[in-house]
């Protein structure tokens, strides 16, 4: 009954490309073609793979496993990138404060971060896909209490919720994950609710409530396909911001445990070192942060671009 685009049958790729190539209307190769088809496509590309190699198959490959206090040696603390191990091996970027490898607990930190934020930020999306779908098609009451919500909750500022709700809460990863998402619904729920509205006038939908479907069905089979896009297109832009503000989080002591540091714990070890010399503990960490950052924004900004039927220069 959809008729916002044609289907397409998938050349390979995983799932999630298979979703994104069939609301472009093209092939799974198609669509990633289109999506490296200038410079800053093939930018976001090769940032992303790197980021995802790096948080997923890194501690694989990482010499040393930073959670594990029976292979830490306090005397390896803060060496310089380089410098050889009492154990043997070689600390490539150096070590922190509690002789920790600072690759290892990169890698490791990097995909902690990227877990919770990404629980945070899925959530969020679900919440808020399905309160904006729901008022956007209802409309009355339902509608102005969802709207009235959002603005309240987007008056403030994302970081000053998630510290009210950890102060009340207390730390820990599953917190964190519940606070990225109290911060962050507000905008999925809005842009759901702008695209229902325009989906819900079209003359599909006319036709389907004409058959006599439910209310259901007519939501999740039909207005909901139609208003992926942009709920698509915000989703890494807030996953950027949500790895940002965990981040942050974990850098005032709020989020990851001083036993499995995630990136933003990371940077706030070798803080207090920066001006002694030891630049390492805090540099390299921040480093992956901001190409963790810098890729997903990156391949959002062109998710847009491809999943834009107006925008035709690939």
């Amino acid at each position: 009954m959809s008729e916002s685009r044609p289907a397409c049958t998938s050349a390979g790729g995983g799932i999630a490309a298979r979703i994104l190539a069939r609301l472009a209307g093209c092939r799974s190769s198609t669509f990633i073609a289109r999506f490296a088809a200038n410079p800053a496509g093939k930018l976001a590309l090769l940032l992303l793979a790197l980021t995802l190699l790096a948080a997923f198959a890194g501690p694989f490959l990482a010499p040393q496993d930073p959670y594990d206090p029976a292979a830490l040696d306090i005397l390896d603390a803060r060496l310089p990138p380089g410098s050889a191990a009492a154990a043997g091996g070689t600390y490539l970027l150096g070590s922190d404060e509690q002789g920790r490898d600072l690759l290892s607990a990169m890698v490791y930190g990097l995909r902690l971060s990227l877990l919770v934020a990404g629980a945070g930020t899925g959530l969020a999306c679900l919440l808020g896909a399905a309160l904006g779908l729901t008022a956007g098609y209802f409309g009355g009451r339902w509608e102005r209490l969802v709207l009235a919500l959002a603005d309240l909750q987007l008056s403030f500022p994302a970081l000053l919720i998630a510290l009210a709700l950890l102060a009340l809460s207390g730390p820990g990863l599953a917190k964190v994950a519940l606070a990225l998402a109290a911060s962050q619904w507000a905008y999925f729920a809005r842009s759901a609710r702008a695209a229902a509205l325009v989906e819900s006038g079209k003359d599909y939908m006319a036709a389907a409530r004409l058959q006599g479907l439910s209310h259901a069905r007519l939501l999740w089979r039909h207005l909901l396909p139609n208003c992926l896009p942009p709920l698509l297109v915000i989703l890494p832009l807030q996953l950027a911001a949500a790895i940002s503000l965990e981040a942050t989080l974990s850098f005032l002591g709020l989020g990851a445990p001083a036993t499995e540091p995630s990136l933003g714990r990371l940077i706030a070890n070798g803080f207090a070192y920066l001006l002694s010399g030891q630049y390492w503990i805090s540099l390299y960490p921040g480093l992956l942060l901001t190409l963790a950052v810098t890729a997903i924004t990156l391949a959002a900004d062109r998710l847009a671009a491809v999943l834009d039927p107006r925008r035709q220069e690939g």
